[in-house]
């Protein structure tokens, strides 16, 4: 007899699943670990309801590895692969930084994550005006592939996966980049790592933009194009929810925001001709793990559930690694407090355990000093140990979404979830589709307006660009922003140091201060360097690529030709400011 309150065909359909997920976690490999309590005791690598019991909630949860995901792509969870400890790291110039990213892989770091100074961001060189005061003081100064050639000296590209996290100018960084792998002797068709790339988060939140944005996005999709036929492995954008999260937002903003903007560049891919299936595994999300525990839990168990439906059921993807939402994710820096420094440490373990028990691919876990200074060697390694007292000490790694099925989280979940599906429908309301919305989805919205939307490109693009030229997405964080400060200044929102408990003991800290010679050393070698190549080589190169801009013709090999001849970032960035026109945000009052 079934217990009371069961029903039986339900029931069997969860028994059915469990048997699933019990076949493909015997199947698929395993790391040789202990995954044994503290005490010895023996754990289950997942749970879920008992034998013969029904939840009805199992249509929206799942197993691990199954869809819609929001148990973890795998289903060994962290049995089968440990996230990958990747720190955010950059500073000085390429030489400070290489001998930083050495230090990083000798104490564990899986992979690299390059840090770049403003100038560099902007897509400006050193010795430009603009760039006088900020050299190497935020990240690393990159001029030329000659700089990356030294920023991984010693370190094979062949075999360290690399992020870049860098939008206006990524594109001519990812080629200084493959330049420097192809004088390593590496074989370029097997690079592995993830260029951010994401510009619609420039106009939402960062503001590091270099032209319009259609010119972007041309550039995008050429890159989405040459990474899917060229370099299959590496994905060409990490769509960041990190910096609107930094910029104010709230927790399902984030995720709305940052998803949306995702499914823009999915129909950018697929007003390309690209095979959903080839280029959609090549998207890549980059979230904050802010203070909150269980709210961000619940966003990134929401996130990954919310993309895979949009994906199979809007978009058509029947992959399964097209339906994933692979994402990295970094402790949140804006949580983080000048007063009590040593307080960060706390922060920043509650952070990574989240984004943890989220289920998270990567992770990069803040400095202690970062709200005063880029991290010090010591501060950087207690980043660096805070994961792995995680990922070695905690047992965090036994049990896949060892959260699922509490009434708590799943519930912030599925709440999470609502919120963004209502921002969903404001932006393809932006966008010209109000039609017959009442009562539909936005997936179902979206699907009934593929190819019908205002911009060719698709309908959520063309609710993004309204979004951003009407200032709405900056509206919404502004608003958030302002609502919680208010809450801070009234005492309802509590932090240790800055509004309660503000007794301590604790004595300023030793911090890290990059030397003026830094950008003195950078202009002097870079003007070496213009003097030692051969100027018509580039010259012939950057108008090469200019005549390309013109044409529809794919502009990541011409890129690539300027790089080779030591054509600076700037000059390849002025060459297309020139030609396309910078961006300027609109005034609003």
């Amino acid at each position: 007899m079934k217990p009371e309150g069961t029903t039986p065909v339900d029931a069997e359909k969860i028994s059915d699943g469990r048997r699933r997920w019990q076949d493909r976690f015997d199947a698929a490999r395993k790391r040789d670990a202990d995954f044994t309590t503290l005490s010895g005791m023996e754990v289950e690598p997942a749970y879920g309801p008992s034998e013969g019991v029904d939840d009805p909630r199992m249509e929206r949860i799942g197993w691990p590895g199954e869809f819609p995901y929001t148990r973890g792509l795998y289903p060994t969870g962290y049995r089968g692969r440990a996230w990958t400890i990747r720190q955010f790291s950059g500073f000085g110039n390429a030489v400070q930084t290489n001998e930083r990213y050495k230090m990083l892989l000798r104490s564990g770091g899986g992979g690299l994550s390059v840090a770049f100074d403003m100038p560099t961001l902007m897509g400006r060189d050193s010795d430009d005006p603009k760039s006088l005061g900020e050299v190497g003081h935020c990240g690393v100064a990159i001029d030329s592939a000659a700089d990356m050639d030294v920023l991984f000296g010693g370190i094979p590209l062949a075999d360290v996966t690399t992020s870049m996290t860098i939008s206006g100018p990524a594109v001519p960084a990812f080629c200084m980049y493959l330049v420097a792998a192809e004088r390593q002797g590496a074989d370029i068709s097997k690079l592995d790592g993830t260029l951010q790339t994401d510009i619609y988060k420039e106009y939402i939140a960062q503001k590091e933009w270099l032209f319009p944005p259609e010119p972007h996005l041309r550039l995008i999709g050429d890159l989405m194009e040459y990474c899917a036929h060229n370099i299959p492995r590496y994905k060409p954008l990490s769509v960041s929810g990190y910096h609107i999260r930094e910029a104010g937002s709230t927790a399902a903003q984030e995720l709305a925001f940052t998803v949306a903007d995702g499914f823009g560049y999915v129909e950018l891919g697929l007003s390309r001709d690209l095979d959903i299936n080839v280029f959609a595994p090549g998207l890549s999300f980059f979230f904050d793990s802010h203070i909150d525990f269980f709210e961000e839990i619940a966003k990134f168990r929401a996130a990954r559930r919310i993309w895979a439906r949009w994906l199979r059921d809007v978009y058509g993807a029947t992959s399964e690694k097209a339906q994933w939402m692979r994402f990295h994710t970094q402790t949140a820096g804006v949580s983080l407090t000048a007063q009590q420094p040593y307080n960060n440490v706390v922060r920043t373990g509650v952070e990574a355990l989240a984004a943890v028990l989220g289920g998270t691919n990567s992770l990069h876990t803040n400095a202690l000093d970062e709200t005063l200074a880029l991290p010090t060697e010591q501060s950087a390694e207690i980043a660096l140990r805070t994961q792995a007292v995680l990922m070695e000490e905690t047992g965090v790694t036994n049990v896949a979404d060892p959260l699922g099925g509490s009434w708590y989280v799943e519930a912030l979940t599925d709440k999470i979830e609502a919120e963004a599906e209502e921002i969903f429908r404001n932006i393809l309301a932006l966008g010209g589709e109000t039609g017959d919305a009442d009562g539909q989805s936005a997936g179902a919205i979206t699907k009934a307006a593929m190819g019908s939307g205002r911009h060719e490109i698709g309908p959520i693009t063309s609710g993004l660009l309204r979004g951003i030229e009407e200032g709405w997405f900056t509206a919404g964080i502004a608003d958030a922003a302002f609502t919680y400060q208010q809450q801070l200044e009234r005492g309802e929102k509590r932090v240790v140091g800055v509004n309660c408990h503000t007794e301590t003991v604790s004595k300023d800290l030793e911090i890290l201060r990059i030397s003026g010679d830094v950008e003195r050393d950078q202009v002097a070698a870079l003007a070496k360097r213009k003097t030692d190549r051969d100027e018509a080589a580039v010259s012939a190169a950057l108008k090469h690529m200019v005549d390309v801009s013109r044409t529809d013709a794919n502009m990541i090999p011409a890129m690539l030709e300027a790089t080779r001849v030591e054509a600076t970032l700037g000059e390849i960035c002025d060459a297309l400011r020139i030609e396309w026109g910078e961006y300027i945000e609109p005034a609003r009052f």
